[in-house]
């Protein structure tokens, strides 16, 4: 054994020295495998923390589980991980699978108050979740079960360590007040550094008692959410018993889901029976990205993680064809060596001590690689949680692992050709070259299909992006502001509720910088809808979903939508005149094919009132989503609707951007808020971008990635053409000599390199169309086989192989003819 160190040390400084003699080598290596081992680091590193890191101080994370509840709705399977609190009193009541269960809801409310309040991540949970966790409160405790108890848990709140430091400084804050949105709660502990329970992304400021949720987000169904079936708001977390697998777990939830539904349908028989809504459970992933429903955003991640493995591979693929060609400038030194006795098993074993070597210095620019992509991720990803590569033991752990297979799998080849052939030859200076030339050419096709893999993927995403950017959104988003008041409480009779409203507005028009404003009802991608009924037309229904927006008569203007016919809605649209409306272009299209739509009736909610007469037509907006291909939208006064609604307010303002504007209005309208009422401000542009961002990720980091991976396989191209001509530059000298032109040797080497770049671009299409059916759903209005985008990949490797050969080529344009009869 201590032989067996002694070796192993030898042979480590042995490679050391063989490193620092060979600087231009050595930090080739370093820094290729450094690019690869960096974007995996990096990506191990969100999607880690998305997906599969166990939460802070969660014992036996293994045993821990989200419930994911599924029903079959006309033919589909629907997931919800959210539900009533009653269903998981049900799922506790009737399972025997587990050792604990808890319930836990998680929702932007306001702590603190007057201008100081903000909205914070305010996590309800059950006392028992707790139990789950070996996590000890810095100061004061945990609630416990005799606060969490129906119908109203106790007023007592638990902070976040983080949330405690910058609010409070650290101070001694136990026994303090502090209002949690309707609850004026008493601060009760601290929680330990890093402590989120169980959420998913955003990191709770606070925790309270589950059953004081519900009083504390304002809702107004406080007396009935632990015995009725009709809100969906909370999410279950169990942990298995010893010995139950998670088949058996998920069978007895489900057993549990069956009951649950059939007591539901006594209290509500319109209820789907479970013989046609097949109710079944999930005892599924405790991290929500990585559970059964899993978005757009998840399943991008995982496909630009894919991505990241493919650069490492290009990485290994090009230090592979470095340590190819270092073999063969070392052949006769090996040959030598081997001569005079040294034992192919120690060469090998200085190889895997160099492979050794390398593999750290590649981890160690990988980290730093992946620490300076942090920030770029963090943009792009959403949580709460930074990436430190530099100190997350399992982010460094990946980058390790992924340095060490890549120095490994690049240097097996290098040392197994470096060890064998022909002594005799070698001892003569006759490396068996064209055999391993044949291998760093393979090398060399290989770097270049996985490249354009790559890059058609990036043109796919980037194609995709420019189209949902280039939809029109029927309104100016940056200079928009979406205003919510929250009341916080404060009761108001309705005739109180209306002139209140009226007054906040007024308050809003007069503030500097703002232009316009107006109540609305609800914000775009929220839109609600109605029954519809249009004289004439059968079944509005069945041309698709309409949605409508209660409006103050500035809406229009403050929106930046255009009326492209007719009148927008004016004062005069109030209560008591004769109703009116304003429909989209697209809806005016769909029902009215080919005639006016000014004049027509809608009658909303029911074919029995009285009509609304269309008295404009405004451009398409995107109220529902972005990429809805119906853009059905109409629009109602709202002081004819229901003049106390309309809690919502939209503010444009004067300058290009509304967010540099958004805490003079948010501070503004909370001072006019009664009691201990505030207002939430969010530009417009950030609902917009939310509804973009899959296909952001999407583009930028196949984009990053596939340039990256592009600049790798130059680099290798131009390393193995130079090589080439250095090894064939007797070969060149000879052609000069006999007659060739300078041209036409040029012309040899760059059609060498641009026929490596074809061969690899054929290959990379190839395997791009076989994947094109899995990238298609992740694309908008772009096809995975579209034509141009493998064109003009093929196109940019094609140039990009003539100028990394072109200065090889240029060397070989100068072989001196004299060399080779010198040498005749």
């Amino acid at each position: 054994m201590l032989d067996s160190i002694q070796a192993l040390w030898q042979d480590l400084r042995h490679a050391a020295r063989a490193l620092r003699r060979a600087p231009g080598f050595t930090t080739a290596v370093a820094l290729t495998l450094g690019l690869g081992v960096g974007a995996n680091a990096a990506m191990f590193g969100v999607v880690d923390r998305l997906m599969f890191r166990p939460f802070p101080y969660l014992r036996d994370a293994g045993t821990v589980h989200r419930v994911y509840l599924q029903t079959t709705v006309d033919g589909r399977t629907v997931t919800k991980r959210e539900v009533p609190y009653t269903r998981w009193l049900d799922l506790r009541r009737w399972t025997t699978s587990f050792a604990q269960t808890a319930a836990v809801a998680q929702r932007p409310l306001a702590l603190g108050t007057g201008e100081d309040a903000r909205e914070r991540e305010v996590a309800g949970v059950s006392a028992s979740l707790f139990a789950m966790f070996d996590a000890r409160p810095v100061l004061g405790r945990f609630f416990g079960a005799s606060e969490d108890t129906v119908p109203r848990g106790a007023a007592v709140v638990v902070l976040s360590y983080r949330y405690w430091r910058e609010a409070f400084g650290g101070a001694d804050v136990i026994g303090r007040p502090l209002q949690v949105g309707t609850v004026r709660a008493t601060i009760v502990g601290v929680a330990p550094p890093r402590f989120v329970g169980v959420a998913s992304e955003r990191a709770p400021a606070a925790f309270i008692p589950i059953t004081t949720f519900p009083l504390a987000a304002g809702e107004n169904k406080v007396d009935s959410y632990w015995r009725l079936y009709n809100w969906d708001w909370t999410s279950i977390v169990v942990r298995r018993k010893p010995g139950v697998s998670v088949a058996a777990a998920s069978a007895d939830l489900s057993a549990a889901h069956v009951r649950s539904r059939v007591a539901q349908r006594e209290l509500d028989p319109g209820t789907a029976p479970p013989s046609l809504s097949r109710p079944r459970a999930v005892a599924g992933a405790l991290r929500i990205a990585a559970g059964p429903d899993a978005g757009l955003e998840a399943r991008t991640l995982l496909w630009v993680s894919g991505v990241a493995l493919v650069v490492l591979l290009i990485a290994a693929a090009n230090v592979t064809n470095l340590l190819l060609a270092r073999a063969l400038r070392r052949g006769r030194e090996t040959a030598v060596r081997l001569a005079l006795g040294v034992s192919r098993r120690r060469l090998a074993s200085q190889a895997l001590a160099e492979a050794l070597l390398l593999a750290a210095l590649g981890a160690v620019v990988g980290v730093l690689v992946a620490q300076s992509a942090a920030g770029a991720l963090r943009l792009l990803v959403p949580g709460d949680e930074p990436l430190d590569a530099a100190t997350d033991v399992r982010t460094l752990a990946a980058a390790a692992a992924c340095a060490l297979a890549a120095a490994l799998l690049a240097a097996v080849g290098p040392a197994l050709l470096g060890t064998r052939g022909d002594l005799a030859h070698r001892l003569r200076g006759r490396a068996g070259a064209a055999r391993r030339s044949r291998a760093r050419d393979g090398l060399l096709v290989a770097q270049g299909a996985l490249s354009a893999a790559l890059l058609v993927g990036a043109a796919l995403f980037v194609r995709s992006l420019d189209a949902v950017r280039a939809l029109p959104l029927g309104y100016d988003a940056d200079r928009v502001l979406m205003v919510l008041p929250d009341y916080r409480g404060t009761k108001l009779d309705s005739a109180a509720r209306v002139a209140f409203r009226r007054r906040l507005l007024a308050t809003a028009q007069t503030i500097p910088g703002v232009r316009y404003a107006a109540r609305v009802n609800s914000a775009p991608f929220g839109a609600n809808a109605q029954p519809l009924f249009v004289p004439g037309v059968d079944s509005v229904a069945r041309l698709g979903r309409f949605d409508f927006q209660l409006a103050t008569p500035d809406f229009f203007a403050a929106m930046g939508t255009r009326v492209v016919r007719g009148r927008a809605f004016t004062d005069a649209d109030r209560e008591g005149a004769p109703p009116v409306a304003i429909v989209s272009r697209s809806m005016a299209r769909a029902l009215w094919p080919g005639r006016d739509p000014l004049g027509r009736c809608l009658r909303v909610g029911a074919d029995t009132v009285p009509c609304a007469t269309v008295v404009g037509v405004a451009e398409d907006a995107a109220e529902r989503d972005l990429t809805s291909a119906e853009r059905f939208v109409y629009y109602l006064p709202l002081d004819q609707r229901d003049p106390a609604g309309g809690n919502r307010m939209v503010v444009r303002v004067a300058g290009a951007h509304a967010a540099a504007m958004a805490e003079d209005v948010r501070r503004a309208l909370t001072r006019a808020m009664p009691g201990q009422g505030y207002v939430t401000v969010e530009p417009l542009a950030d609902l917009v971008s939310a509804q973009r961002r899959s296909w952001e990720l999407g583009a930028t980091m196949f984009a990053a990635f596939g340039l990256l991976a592009l600049a790798v396989a130059a680099v290798g191209l131009y390393g193995v053409v130079a090589y080439d001509v250095a090894q064939r530059s007797h070969e060149l000298s000879v052609r000069v000599a006999l007659g060739a032109s300078a041209r036409a040797v040029a012309r040899l080497v760059v059609g060498e390199g641009v026929a490596f770049a074809l061969a690899g671009a054929g290959l990379g299409s190839i395997a791009a169309l076989v994947a094109a059916p899995w990238i298609q759903p992740l694309l908008f209005r772009t096809s995975a086989t579209d034509p141009r985008a493998y064109l003009g990949v093929g196109a940019t490797l094609v140039a990009v192989a003539a100028l990394a050969s072109a200065l090889p080529a240029r060397r070989a344009a100068r072989a001196d003819p004299n060399a080779a009869l010198r040498a005749e």
